[in-house]
């Protein structure tokens, strides 16, 4: 693979920065995903930022799961998650859940209440909405902001208590009802929600939002540099604004970096459900989703998600990366290191008609070119092969140089067969192809010296195996389905996104490939073991084809 040198990067500036000050000696990082679905390629963007700055500074990342929302959170998330990051290459120094500092988040909003700064509100959640104003408006005071610091303290006890149902009375900041940043207008920072909890059971019946819980996490935990994706910078003041409020010691730096915006993908994780839910891809892994789990399925290798990653590099500025860049990360790993083989997708037989009956031979065939010391495998050569039904035209097009009567080719690492002639059904369709071989010219060249054009990859009838193969492509035929000005993002879907084929051929020396073994299919492309593979029933995913072949609609 090619080298490629990893761009600057204006965190560790800053970092650097920090060290160089004296501000920090030891650099704390964490990845805190919500347990509400499945991590996608815009998380591994964050995961490897996170973890990278660990292993660069010889400092920690926590994996911390935000599990403030329980009515939309699961176990199966939080097993995925740690499956996905594991996977990727990288390894945390502790699995914290935010639910572990619910004790002390909710003393700091009782503090924030004795100080004035927070108080019980009655209004419903389109009225707090209504009341915040717009953007070129103000907001203003909700009639129940000016209740006494013991009322306050009073209701929100009654509400940790279970007083009140869902929705009833939430908690909120007291800032600005007129700040221009939206976020300080006295935002929620607790709410009743009567659910129970995946790590604290029934404990609590009150939640913190979102924006309160991070920064005092953040703090608590000792994270030195917050790192988040740049849709939260305007939630920055909100963020310092609590740390500062509540005087807590060392508190933790946020700081924004542009989202992965990949082009032709969904990564909505209400949109990603749906697809599910609905049936329209194979749960959460499917090959065609842009999750974690997906990519693995369909074959990614978890080094060219990272060198994807690298390549994209980390600034602050918008962009929206083309599908083939991380396309391409992938081609050049498994060109690097997946061994090859030969299959035969669309079988079409051929007879020698001069090779002899009940034979075989053995044909050596590099495992992979990158790396000869890897050396051979051994395929069978038999009188009854089987190649791609396009090896084979009638009446050839121009500059076609595969098998039509009277021409010949190399079938790889094996011999030159001359065809001579072909048998069709009561369709006119052709059913085998007959050729002639040259004993002489094994090996794949002829000692006389005569070139051939066309090489073709083959199997052998006496020593192949039968298999699915699944042909992915892109799930989304647009650049941006999430844009549903023209109709739902469902309307955007690629027919072509998935094509079975019931009835490949494959080497024999794959009959006892296990799930994830990855394959260059000679002139297919490479192709992986999909999880559903048995031994009754090999099954194979199309990884990525040998170049990029899809075709946007017009």
């Amino acid at each position: 693979m090619e080298e490629f040198a990893k761009p600057t990067n204006f965190i560790e500036d800053i970092i650097d920065a920090d060290l160089k000050s004296g501000k920090h000696t030891f650099i704390a990082t964490r990845f805190p995903p919500e347990p509400n679905g499945y991590l996608h390629i815009g998380h591994a963007k964050a995961v490897c930022i996170n973890f990278g700055i660990k292993e660069k500074y010889h400092g920690t990342c926590n994996l911390r799961f935000d599990d403030t929302n329980p009515s939309k959170e699961d176990v199966e998330y939080v097993n995925s998650i740690q499956e996905d990051i594991k996977w990727l290459g990288f390894q945390w120094n502790k699995v914290l859940y935010a639910s572990s500092y619910f004790d002390f988040i909710y003393e700091c909003a009782v503090k924030l209440i004795k100080m004035g700064k927070a108080y019980v509100d009655d209004l419903s959640a389109d009225e707090i909405r209504e009341y915040r104003g717009t953007l070129t408006e103000p907001g203003k005071d909700s009639p129940y902001k000016n209740r006494s610091i013991e009322e306050n303290l009073d209701l929100f006890q009654r509400m940790t208590d279970g007083e009140f149902p869902d929705g009833a009375k939430v908690l909120r900041a007291k800032i600005d009802m007129a700040s221009p940043n939206m976020n300080m207008r006295d935002p929620v920072i607790y709410r009743i929600a009567h659910v129970s909890h995946h790590q604290t059971g029934d404990k609590w019946c009150v939640y913190p939002m979102y924006d309160f819980a991070h920064p005092l996490s953040d703090t608590r935990e000792g994270v030195t540099h917050s790192l988040c994706s740049l849709e939260f910078e305007n939630h920055r003041p909100l963020y310092d604004w609590f740390l500062r409020e509540l005087e807590l010691e060392h508190p933790s730096r946020q700081i924004e970096f542009a989202r992965l915006n990949l082009n032709y993908c969904l990564t909505s994780k209400r949109k990603c459900l749906q697809l599910v839910n609905e049936g329209i891809v194979d749960g959460w892994n499917d090959p065609r989703m842009v999750t974690i789990s997906g990519m693995r399925r369909r074959g990614y290798p978890a080094a060219a998600i990272r060198d994807f990653c690298d390549r994209i590099g980390v600034s602050k500025a918008y962009s929206v990366v083309d599908f083939g860049l991380l396309e391409a990360c992938v081609r050049d790993d498994l060109n690097i290191n997946a061994a090859r083989a030969m299959a035969v997708l669309r079988p079409l037989k051929v007879v020698i008609d001069n090779y002899p009956d009940g034979v075989t031979e053995d044909i050596e065939v590099e495992i992979n070119p990158n790396k000869p010391e890897l050396g051979t495998r051994t395929v069978k050569f038999s009188k009854e092969l089987f190649v791609e039904q396009e090896d084979f035209m009638i009446e050839p097009v121009k500059k076609y140089f595969r098998l039509f009567p009277g021409n010949e080719v190399r079938l790889k690492s094996a011999y030159f067969v001359k065809c001579v002639g072909y048998e069709t059904d009561g369709d006119g369709n052709v059913t085998v192809v007959h050729c002639t071989y040259d004993p002489l010219s094994k090996g794949g060249d002829s000692p006389d010296g005569r070139k051939v054009k066309g090489t073709l990859h083959w199997v052998s009838a006496a020593d192949s195996v039968k298999c699915e193969v699944r042909l992915y492509d892109r799930l989304f035929n647009v650049e941006n389905p999430s844009d549903e000005s023209k109709g739902s993002f469902k309307d955007n879907l690629n027919p072509d996104s998935l094509v079975v084929l019931s009835d490949c051929l494959v080497e024999g020396s794959l009959k006892d490939a296990k799930p994830g073994d990855v394959f260059q299919f000679m002139r297919q492309g490479y192709f992986c073991v999909d999880t559903s593979s048995s031994d009754d029933k090999l099954v194979f995913n199309r990884t990525v084809a040998l170049n990029s072949s899809f075709q946007a609609k017009k």
